[in-house]
């Protein structure tokens, strides 16, 4: 990775309606201490109604002006993340060897650009066929409703995340599914980028196809970035169904990818579905069953907080259920945009 005179990274943010988190997000990128000369920054906007172009266009003409990193705004007329980062990609220097997912709604400490650059190079000495690095996601250290602190406490609990889950891995190693990862340039192009079929799952997909072609995919919990949770439990729901949703389009094309947890919740309703049929009088054990492991999990969460122990609970069922009909409803549907931010 050479420094100097032309970025070798490109940080890549495709934005819509972002007006009250871009800007958190922007000033830790231009606050890193890897230097500006090494790296840019790529907003790719999908056509906001709110503030989000104009206060890009502030920070644009904020760094210009401090010598920062530079900020180039582009228009996502199809208005989606994966149509977003392949127009970024279309618009990359030759300089640029990285690439870096980012969203709106999260922001990095000052140390995060610097420290992705020395991890890369010590794993790419092991692993020469490294072509992403994740890092871990935590909640945001301010939360604006309690809500919020219910959902990030179920994303750690062992029902609600699980051993893959971004905010609770604890050791580096393979993966096939970095968070907010940098990219080898040279990967993603022999792939031909993101698949702009998955308005969601972009990056599973993605992973996928790197994985088949031989790539390695890398994580460490040495590096982190915080990101907003969901602040309402309608926009938790809605979320719950379109990674359900989007995560059958997955499999269909990636059956490798199926994981048996995710259709426990499944399983279980369609079992107690065949006691209420047959077994009337037994089809309340495996509802009394799931409503003692909720329980249990609230108990594990109240540790940090009493109201946890109905919150976390009540995000729960809320996950399962809309992952699960999500799961079912992407059997039968297309494609769709995302309505939960």
């Amino acid at each position: 990775m050479a420094a100097a005179q032309n970025p070798w990274l490109a940080t890549v943010i495709p934005v819509l309606n972002e007006e009250h988190h871009i800007e958190h997000c922007l000033s830790s990128l231009i606050s890193q201490t890897l230097p500006s000369s090494e790296h840019m920054i790529i907003v790719v906007d999908g056509g906001s109604s709110d503030s989000t172009v104009s206060i890009v266009n502030d920070f644009i003409a904020e760094s210009t002006k401090s010598n920062g990193p530079e900020i180039v705004l582009l228009h996502n007329e199809n208005r989606y993340v994966p149509h977003a980062r392949n127009m970024a990609l279309q618009h990359l220097s030759e300089s640029i060897t990285h690439v870096l997912e980012y969203n709106g709604h999260i922001k990095s400490g000052p140390e995060h650009l610097l420290r992705l650059k020395s991890e890369w190079e010590r794993i790419a000495k092991q692993h020469h066929s490294l072509a992403a690095l994740g890092c871990k996601v935590v909640g945001s250290s301010k939360k604006n409703t309690m809500v919020e602190s219910f959902i990030d406490e179920t994303l750690q609990n062992p029902l609600g995340g699980g051993p893959g889950q971004f905010s609770t891995f604890t050791k580096e190693g393979e993966t096939k599914t970095p968070a907010f990862a940098l990219h080898l340039r040279s990967a993603l192009e022999k792939v031909g980028g993101w698949d702009e079929q998955f308005i969601t799952s972009q990056d599973s997909d993605l992973s996928m196809r790197l994985i088949k072609e031989g790539f390695t995919l890398y994580r460490t919990p040495e590096i982190m970035v915080e990101m907003r949770r969901r602040t309402t439990f309608g926009s938790w729901y809605l979320m719950s169904h379109r990674y359900g949703f989007w995560r059958t389009k997955v499999l269909l094309k990636h059956p490798s990818r199926i994981v048996l947890r995710e259709f426990l919740p499944l399983i279980g309703a369609m079992f107690t579905i065949g006691l209420f049929l047959t077994s009337f009088q037994f089809a309340v054990v495996p509802l009394l069953a799931y409503a003692s492991v909720l329980l249990m999990s609230g108990l594990y969460s109240s540790r940090k907080g009493i109201l946890n122990l109905v919150g976390v609970p009540f995000c729960l069922l809320i996950l399962h259920v809309g992952f699960t009909i999500g799961l079912l409803d992407g059997c039968v549907r297309k494609g769709r945009a995302s309505r939960d931010r």
